[in-house]
């Protein structure tokens, strides 16, 4: 499917991002959010630079208000950055008008959230299938039956949602969000809501996906047991990554967490002790 391209930015409103960079499926260079205007703006990214290969399983983590809500909302399309270059799939999407961005996250991308955000009236399948509906596309029931068959709820089809359990849920909205084979998944905190054992399972159907099908998966999450699922950690802190793990277990995850939540705190100590005086 062709984008067409979005309005043209005027000039100075944001940099030239260059060409894309082959093999990449999530690629921010400079990216700023400012919230607000004057001396009570907010700066919840400070200038991110990050380039996710294809095929790969990448944790974001940080302290509370370090940024990983916006972040993900401006690497999906879902907020637009003050300054700075997003290109998903090798497509720059920070111009694009909100119905090119819609088509996109529709066609494109897919969604896990720790609200399963399925819709009661609709069966298991008809909830999967609502990306390709909402797209316009054929809806395809073998493609929902292999992702359904792929998340172990084969039988689950013709059920609604309130007759299955929270993990059951979740394990549609992988399906849902892989029916599409999408450039990303974007799963924010998607075990949040759900107990050790079944979020093990769900983060094993993210593992395997990655694994199996070559998707690309970037999840916000604040937990080091499911961040130890993914390739690779990268640690946001006041606006900006400081620093990343690769394979690392559980325990050296959450020491990295303590360390950059104690560092954070002391720093936000010292600048209130200075405004003080």
């Amino acid at each position: 499917m062709r984008l067409r391209r979005g309005k043209r930015q005027t000039a100075g409103e944001r940099p030239d991002p260059g060409p894309a960079t082959p093999g990449l499926a999530v690629e921010l260079r400079g990216v700023r959010r400012l919230y607000g205007r004057g001396a009570g703006a907010v700066q919840a990214l400070a200038g991110v630079d990050l380039a996710l290969p294809r095929g790969t399983f990448t944790a974001i983590m940080g302290p509370s208000g370090s940024g990983k809500s916006t972040f993900l909302q401006c690497a999906a399309g879902l907020d637009r950055p003050s300054a700075g270059s997003v290109r998903l799939g090798g497509t720059e999407i920070t111009g694009m008008s909100e119905n090119e961005l819609t088509e996109l996250r529709r066609s494109r991308l897919g969604f896990v959230f720790q609200a399963f955000n399925l819709l009661p009236s609709l069966t298991v399948e008809q909830n999967v299938l609502l990306p390709l509906r909402l797209a316009g596309k054929r809806q395809d029931r073998r493609r929902a039956a292999a992702v359904l068959a792929q998340v172990g709820l084969a039988d689950k089809a013709r059920r609604r949602p309130a007759e299955l359990s929270g993990g059951q849920q979740q394990r549609v909205a992988v399906a849902r969000a892989l029916v599409t084979a999408p450039d990303v998944v974007f799963a924010d905190e998607p075990t949040g809501a759900l107990d050790t054992g079944t979020a093990a399972e769900v983060l094993g159907l993210l593992r395997h996906a990655v694994d199996t099908a070559g998707a690309t998966v970037v999840m916000v999450t604040h937990d080091p047991a499911a961040a130890a699922w993914a390739d690779r950690v990268r640690f946001l802190a006041d606006g900006s990554f400081a620093g990343g793990l690769d394979r690392g277990s559980a325990e050296q995850i959450a020491e990295r967490m303590r360390v950059l939540t104690a560092r954070t705190a002391g720093a936000g100590a010292m600048a209130g002790a200075g405004a003080a005086a």
